[in-house]
């Protein structure tokens, strides 16, 4: 099972999930479908930069699935991952000097946009990507090696200007299902229960040159990037850093002025520069209690009682009537939801990670 810091720590970048969102929309459901119990605001995902929990990304990619009735959803979306979607990174990409230039600046800085996965170049004498799985669970693995198999040829295919289908083999680490036509769809040839995700490409295609090469553009863009990068190393923005304070608790939560202590900055400043990225303490703190609520009710057997006095609640009736004022359900009900559910989700990491 994965650790509940990990699990609910910021993962993935927005654009991700508004990626899902507008796959959606072009098949025709409302807003409020989309998003219907995913815990998720559009708004907010919509019109914040704020990085998602895979617990967010999790909920919303399953609920894309269902919704679709399309298992190989990942494919579909990944299809239309514009350069933009992959931030400075995917620009400073594209203007380097040839793809495997191209392929370390994407590696180098994937954690500006999520800790899922990423590409590696094979070490050897064919030209292949594998895919690094860092952060991928049975129940959504074909939609993200779907999407990210799809981004990663669209952005070659943009960088190069020339056609991938018939020049590769895909290696797909999946059995062959009644829908692997999508798969023969990117690649002429498709292998299945292949060990690992691997595309192999021509020969000395990571010499190919990418059409936008431009010293100047691409010596800002990496500028950028590793000012983010260094950013990111120091714990990334204030609301980041706080969130990761607050899932780091054990016993209560520091009140603004306490935080603002441990972020050697004064209680007016530290509200100033929340609100300056859109968020108030109040909330952050009621998103990691909502979070880590909902998951020590379905990831554990504690009782409720007990989850109550881990999020600092002392009388378990304010801990029930604040869960449902958050999720419209009790604790209990979300509980009995979550086991009903329990056969649609696997929290083990796939055996070869």
């Amino acid at each position: 099972m994965l650790s509940q810091q990990l699990w609910l720590s910021p993962s993935v970048h927005p654009v991700y999930a508004r990626l899902i969102c507008a796959e959606l929309r072009r098949r025709g459901f409302t807003t409020e479908q989309i998003i219907a119990d995913t815990r998720l605001s559009w708004d907010t995902l919509h019109h914040n930069n704020r990085f998602l929990s895979f617990d967010q990304m999790h909920r919303l990619a399953l609920h894309a699935l269902e919704l679709s009735q399309c298992p190989w959803l990942g494919i579909e979306v990944g299809q239309h991952t514009d350069v933009s979607a992959h931030g400075t990174a995917g620009y400073a990409s594209i203007a380097a000097p040839n793809v495997g230039l191209a392929i370390a600046t994407l590696h180098r800085y994937s954690s500006l946009r999520q800790n899922i996965a990423v590409f590696e170049i094979e070490s050897g004498t064919t030209s292949a990507l594998v895919l690094d799985e860092k952060l991928i669970l049975p129940a959504l693995r074909e939609y993200l090696l779907g999407h990210f198999t799809t981004a990663m040829l669209r952005l070659l295919e943009t960088a190069t200007g020339l056609p991938l289908y018939d020049q590769i083999t895909l290696h797909w680490p999946m059995p062959e299902t009644p829908w692997s036509e999508a798969y023969t769809h990117i690649a002429a040839r498709v292998v299945f229960n292949s060990q690992q995700l691997r595309i192999v490409l021509p020969d000395d295609y990571f010499q190919t040159p990418c059409l936008a090469a431009d010293p100047d553009a691409e010596r800002l863009a990496l500028r950028d990037c590793e000012n983010q990068l260094q950013r990111l190393l120091r714990g990334g923005s204030l609301s980041e850093r706080i969130k990761q304070r607050l899932l780091a608790c054990q016993e209560g939560y520091p009140t603004l002025e306490q935080m603002a202590r441990e972020e050697h900055m004064a209680p007016r400043t530290l509200i100033r520069h929340l609100n300056d990225e859109g968020v108030r303490y109040q909330t952050l703190l009621d998103d990691v209690r909502c979070d880590l609520a909902c998951w020590l009710l379905a990831q554990t057997e504690m009782s409720i009682e007990a989850v109550a006095e881990r999020l600092g609640y002392l009388d378990p009736t304010n801990f029930s009537r604040t869960f449902r004022r958050w999720l419209g359900v009790t604790p209990r009900g979300f509980r009995q939801q979550a086991r009903v559910r329990s056969g649609e989700f696997d929290a083990t990491p796939s055996p070869h990670l």
